[in-house]
C-alpha cells in the first residue's frame, strides 16, 4: 500500500510538472491551426521538398506533422496523391522528427540542451529523407491507402477555436495522466520490491554498450514502449531519486529521440500501405549506432582532460 501510495504521489507530481508545458503548448498550436501561419510555413518549405525527392504538397504533411503529431501527419498523407516511395521517405522523417514543440519543452525540462534536441530530431529527418530518396529507386507506382482517414469538421467563430483548444489541451493533459500515473506505480512497485535492480541488470549490457550506466534503464524502456514524454516522466523521477547524470539523460534522450513508442509510432502507419518492418529497423539501428557514437566521443573528451592532467 505504501508503494502505491508513493507511487500515486509521484505520478500526480510529474503528471503537474509535465502537464505546465503540454497544456499551452498544445492551445497555442491548436490556435495556430486557424491562423495564416502553418499555411504560410508550407508554402516557405514547399519549394525545397524536391532534395528529399517530394513534390511540393508533401510540405503539407510534414509541417502539421511537426507542428502537431504524426496522426496530423498521416492525416494529411491520405488526403494526397502520392507515390509509395513519397509516403515511405515521409513515414520514416515523420518518425524521427514530430509533435517537436512539446517533445522538445519536455526534454528541455529535464536538462537536455535545445540544439541538441533540435539537431538531431531534425538532421534524421532530412538525412534519412535524402538518403531514401537517393538510394531507393522504386516505389513508383502510387500509394494505396488502407482506409481514408475521417477530415476534422471545420470550426468556426472565436469562442468555438478557443474552446476547441482548450478541448484538445485538457485532453492532452488526460492522456498522460492516464500513463504517467499508473506508470509511476509500477515503477514505485518494482523498486519496493527490487525488482527495478534485475530489471537494470538485464538491461545493463544494452545501456553499457550505449554509453549509460544501469540506472537509466528504466527510462529507455519506458520511452520505447510508451514515449517520449512518458520516458522523460520517469526521467524526471530517475533524476531526483536515483542520481542519474547529466551525461546519460543526455545519451537516453538522443536514444530515445530517434526511437521512441516503438510500438504505437510503427502501427500507426499500416494504414498508408508502406512497409512498416523496415520503418522499424530504420529508426533502431539509427538511435543504437548515433548513441553509440555520441556516447564514444563523450569518453574520449571526458578522458582527454584526466590525460593532461595526468602528465601535466
Amino acid at each position: 500500500m505504501h508503494s502505491v501510495k508513493a507511487g500515486l504521489k509521484v505520478g500526480f507530481k510529474t503528471t503537474w510538472t509535465l502537464g505546465k508545458i503540454i497544456f499551452p503548448v498544445t492551445l497555442i498550436v491548436a490556435l495556430l491551426q486557424h491562423t495564416p501561419v502553418l499555411p504560410w510555413v508550407i508554402e516557405l518549405i514547399a519549394p525545397i521538398m524536391g532534395i528529399f525527392g517530394l513534390s511540393g504538397d508533401a510540405a503539407i504533411p510534414l509541417v502539421l506533422g511537426n507542428f502537431l503529431n504524426v496522426y496530423a501527419g498521416i492525416g494529411a498523407i491520405l488526403t494526397l496523391d502520392l507515390t509509395v516511395k513519397e509516403v515511405f521517405i515521409l513515414a520514416v522523417m515523420l518518425s524521427f522528427s514530430h509533435n517537436l514543440l512539446i517533445e522538445t519543452s519536455v526534454a528541455m525540462k529535464v536538462g537536455v540542451k535545445l540544439w541538441i534536441v533540435l539537431a538531431v530530431r531534425l538532421g534524421l529527418a532530412f538525412l534519412s529523407g535524402i538518403i531514401i530518396n537517393l538510394v531507393w529507386n522504386g516505389g513508383s507506382e502510387m500509394a494505396e491507402y488502407g482506409f481514408v482517414g475521417a477530415s476534422e469538421e471545420t470550426i468556426e467563430g472565436i469562442w468555438p477555436i478557443v474552446w476547441n483548444a482548450v478541448e484538445k489541451a485538457g485532453l492532452g493533459i488526460f492522456q498522460l495522466a492516464i500513463i504517467v500515473i499508473p506508470l509511476m506505480v509500477i515503477v514505485q512497485i518494482m523498486k519496493d520490491r527490487k525488482w527495478l535492480a534485475v530489471f537494470s541488470k538485464w538491461m545493463a549490457p544494452l545501456t553499457r554498450k550505449l554509453g549509460m550506466r544501469e540506472n537509466t534503464s528504466t527510462t529507455l524502456a519506458s520511452g520505447l514502449l510508451f514515449g517520449l514524454a512518458f520516458g522523460a516522466g520517469v526521467m524526471i523521477q530517475a533524476v531526483e531519486e536515483d542520481g542519474v547524470s547529466q551525461k546519460d539523460v543526455t545519451l537516453a534522450f538522443i536514444f530515445l529521440v530517434a526511437c521512441h513508442a516503438v510500438v504505437e509510432d510503427t502501427l500507426i502507419f499500416i494504414p498508408l500501405g508502406i512497409p512498416v518492418l523496415p520503418l522499424l529497423l530504420i529508426r533502431v539501428v539509427v538511435a543504437v549506432i548515433l548513441t553509440m557514437i555520441v556516447g564514444m566521443i563523450w569518453r574520449k573528451l571526458e578522458a582527454t582532460p584526466r590525460k593532461e592532467a595526468y602528465y601535466g
